[in-house]
């Protein structure tokens, strides 16, 4: 059933695969926790994380070959808000640094990302994680039938810039399924009563970006991927893929350390 921007509403057989591929995104940041300490180069994790997901859970690491990406997860450090390509620098003491996944398992997608502290993280910084975390889950709390996207915007913007950070314009959540990046786009700020409406089967990603200074941002011309804040100053981002239910909403890359 196709509405408005042709957002797909899932069935009960697509969402049972979407739970699946959820739990196994999921499970690949639980599993890459321990690993993620000084030292250690992103390249390694990148490994680990390919031999995880292929070997493993029996699945398809997403971000490898799409458009030429030439890893099999984005690891963005510091300044980097989003796409990092995985190198041979090795993590040092203090670094905050997002590992995305995506997963594909039985041609279904699963998507998120979480801040990872490595060593002993500044307060400044751990407290720019803290609140983008909390970007998130104001915004996952309004998820349900008849709320809209510009709700979920409004919420974010409104922590964000209530705690002096800016939020990243450039690039957004969206709509997964079947495919890696589908309708509608779920941008991070907005207006609340806005927007696309949400309806039971809606399957999309909310996931900020949110900087500690000005929320300008460039892309590397090195690589054509890497996005880092134009000011050089700390991005920090967490993503989960949501499930619109009848009552509210699922959250299909919930780990075991959270409780929605």
């Amino acid at each position: 059933m196709n509405r408005a921007m042709s957002i797909s509403l899932k069935t009960p057989d697509e969402i049972e695969k979407m739970r699946i591929a959820g739990k196994l995104a999921a499970d690949v940041l639980e599993m890459i926790e321990p690993h993620v300490k000084p030292g250690v180069t992103t390249n390694a994790l990148n490994q680990i994380c390919h031999d995880y997901i292929t070997q493993v859970q029996q699945a398809i690491p997403a971000p490898l070959n799409y458009h030429g990406f030439p890893k099999s997860i984005c690891t963005s450090v510091n300044q980097v808000v989003c796409h990092g390509i995985p190198n041979d620098k090795p993590l040092k003491d203090g670094d905050i640094i997002n590992i995305d996944i995506t997963v594909i398992k039985d041609g279904y997608y699963g998507d998120t990302s979480k801040m990872f502290y490595v060593g002993k993280v500044a307060e400044h910084a751990q407290r720019l994680c803290e609140i983008t975390q909390e970007c998130l889950y104001k915004a996952i709390a309004l998820v349900k039938p008849g709320a809209r996207l510009g709700d979920i915007g409004e919420v974010i913007q409104r922590h964000a810039e209530s705690n002096h950070y800016s939020v990243v314009r450039e690039y957004c959540g969206h709509g997964i399924g079947s495919e890696f990046h589908e309708d509608p786009q779920v941008l991070h700020y907005g207006k609340a009563g806005t927007g696309e409406l949400l309806h039971e089967g809606m399957t999309f990603t909310i996931e900020p970006m949110i900087n500690a200074g000005k929320r300008q941002v460039k892309l590397s011309k090195r690589d054509g991927w890497t996005v880092e804040t134009a000011d050089r100053r700390l991005s920090a981002q967490w993503e989960h893929t949501l499930l619109v239910t009848a009552d509210g909403v699922e959250v299909l890359t919930r780990r075991s350390d959270e409780s929605f």
